[in-house]
């Protein structure tokens, strides 16, 4: 069945298992076994540009999000401390999977993955 797998958003036919996911090394698209199996492509999540936060819910703009856990800031000391809530964020397009734009108190201006936030 391996074999037959290929990446959803690319097409190509390297992807490899990584736990309970499947990894494409060329686009660094994700997924699992069960959403490939049971839905088709029109169906996932990623293809209609849904995007969900770590308990599964699916987010909008101008939602409120809680951090999940302590993120550091790149480039700086500085860290978003696990249960800070971001209010009105932005949802994003973006190629390195920060897919929500907001603003943080204390901090300002940046993006965040939504694998690290829950909808509040």
């Amino acid at each position: 069945m391996a074999q037959d797998l290929k990446c959803p958003k690319c097409g190509s036919e390297h992807v490899y298992p990584d736990g309970s996911l499947w990894v494409c090394p060329e686009c660094a698209h994700e997924w699992s076994q069960q959403s490939e199996g049971s839905a088709g492509p029109s169906e996932n999540p990623d293809a209609s540009g849904e995007i969900r936060d770590a308990n599964g819910n699916v987010l909008a703009d101008g939602d409120n999000v809680t951090v999940i856990k302590d993120l550091k800031i790149k480039g700086t000391s500085s860290v978003v401390k696990s249960g800070t809530k971001v209010k009105n964020i932005r949802l994003v397009d973006a190629t390195d999977g920060h897919d929500i734009a907001c603003k943080i108190a204390g901090i300002g201006a940046m993006n965040l993955k939504s694998e690290f936030v829950r909808k509040a």
